[in-house]
């Protein structure tokens, strides 16, 4: 190390188009009073040293002979026209070479072509690397777009516009919903998606699947923010594995594993192809046991109904069944009343220990009396016919010996980070393309795909 810095030493002292000097830089780091002032000036004289180290390389493959392809229109080799400058904004810095770019001989309109260009994977408009956007996207995914542009200036000393950032975003969600799209086109024809890798104690564990819906602000009009806020449902769903962890006091917790999500901007017909392709790439179908949790939303029941009521066992959210059996009770005995709280703590004791045959014979009972007021009445017949609906996925003393959970809190705080977390922000009101684009991204990061959306052959051209 002491002779790269000698080394270093020697080198030409003046700066490379105005910048700073090499040995300046040293100097700053040689004599920084703490080690994080050291670190920064360390940090300043990397990224110098890189751009010119990068830029010396470019120039001599510039220098290298040039394989001139023919043009793609008259079929001619293209000739030489000289060195033309190109720059392009990169983590480090701006890079800054001269590069060879050819023509047509017979002046065919196809513009200058430059073979270096294309061998290092830059397309002929673009003014940006590829890591830079994509850090600017993982950024994007959990801040908004003024914030992402701050902390690039800060962090790496990039000026970037928020617009430019919200310009990735759009490209690179596109990316992500045409890839969807293609593979929603190959399960429809019938093609089954390769599975994920998995090893064998992840495979052997329990699946969870539950659904839920949100509601996000959007433009009453797509092009403008200006109007009323206009509410819209996005479905949400949740893959798991369900894995037990003993703490430090011994206790046995239940955590989720391998957790990958579903939304759409859509109805339940439109989620439904989503979530069944997911499933097929986890491998659900193969799994020893597999538990569908929700509410009492009768779209996702339905949706349970068509893809997993053969396969998976179903469980009504305990939590909210007991909020319907509170409000039957407040409605027919008074919920300011201690016979109101008595009969629904007894009726949640009989409905969480499998005890529901005698929690209807009460409700029917009751619905019986030819006295009861006609508010009181609809209540519990309301009641009733929402746990008569459900009357297969009630046994919650099995599915606590099964392990499973009663409750759909692992859908409900999908929810919040997936949606309101990002989309709720005070004062936010989305366009459609806007969301949708967004929300594949941070699909994407959160099911483990983000970065093939930035691999050379996928980047977008902007």
């Amino acid at each position: 190390m002491l002779l790269l810095i000698n080394r270093l030493r020697v080198i030409d002292d003046q700066g490379h188009r105005g910048g700073p000097a090499l040995q300046e830089l040293l100097r700053a780091v040689e004599q920084a009073p703490s080690l994080a002032l050291m670190l920064l000036a360390a940090w300043q004289f990397a990224r110098v040293l890189t751009i010119r180290l990068v830029e010396s390389v470019l120039t001599q493959r510039a220098q290298q002979p040039t394989p001139w392809p023919a043009c793609p229109r008259c079929r001619t080799h293209l000739e030489s026209k000289g060195f033309v400058p190109r720059q392009i904004v990169t983590l480090v810095g701006v890079l800054h070479w001269k590069r060879r770019v050819g023509r047509c001989p017979h002046g065919c309109k196809i513009g200058q072509v430059a073979p270096l260009d294309t061998a290092l994977g830059l397309a002929p408009q673009q003014r940006t690397s590829l890591e830079v956007k994509q850090i600017a996207c993982a950024l994007a995914v959990f801040v908004p777009f003024e914030t992402a542009a701050v902390l690039l200036r800060r962090w790496f000393d990039l000026s970037v516009a928020p617009g430019a950032v919200w310009g990735w975003v759009q490209a690179a969600g596109q990316c992500a919903m045409e890839r969807l799209q293609r593979e929603l086109e190959r399960l429809e024809k019938g093609e089954v998606p390769t599975a994920e890798p998995m090893d064998a104690e992840t495979a052997a564990k329990t699946v969870l699947i539950g659904a839920d819906g949100v509601m996000v602000p959007f433009r009453p009009a797509g092009g403008s923010p200006k109007g009323r806020v206009v509410w819209r449902e996005v479905k949400v769903a949740i893959l798991a594995r369900l894995s037990r962890h003993t703490t430090r006091l011994g206790k046995v917790v239940t955590r989720l594993k391998r957790r990958r999500l579903v939304a759409v901007l859509g109805d339940i017909d439109v989620l439904s192809p989503r979530l069944w392709l997911e499933t097929l790439r986890q491998g659900v179908p193969s799994a020893k046991l597999v538990a569908w949790v929700s509410d009492g939303g009768r779209g996702f029941w339905r949706l349970f109904r068509e893809r997993f009521e053969q396969t998976a066992t179903g469980i009504l959210d305990f939590y909210h069944a007991a909020q319907h059996l509170w409000s039957a009770a407040a409605a027919w005995l008074d919920g300011r009343t201690t016979r109101a709280r008595d009969w629904f703590v007894q009726a949640r004791h009989q409905l969480r220990h499998s005890e529901s045959a005698d929690l209807f014979q009460e409700l029917a009972t009751a619905l019986e009396l030819q006295d009861l007021p006609a508010g009181a009445r609809a209540a519990l017949q309301n009641l009733y016919n929402y746990l008569d609906k459900h009357r297969a996925h009630l046994d919650y003393e099995r599915f606590k010996e099964l392990g499973l959970p009663l409750g759909s809190g692992m859908v409900e705080s999908a929810c919040k980070w997936l949606i309101q977390q990002r989309f709720k922000g005070v004062g936010m009101r989305w366009s459609e393309e806007g969301f949708n684009h967004l929300l594949h991204l941070r699909l994407a990061w959160v099911n483990g795909r983000f970065d093939a959306l930035f691999l050379p052959e996928a980047s977008p051209n902007c």
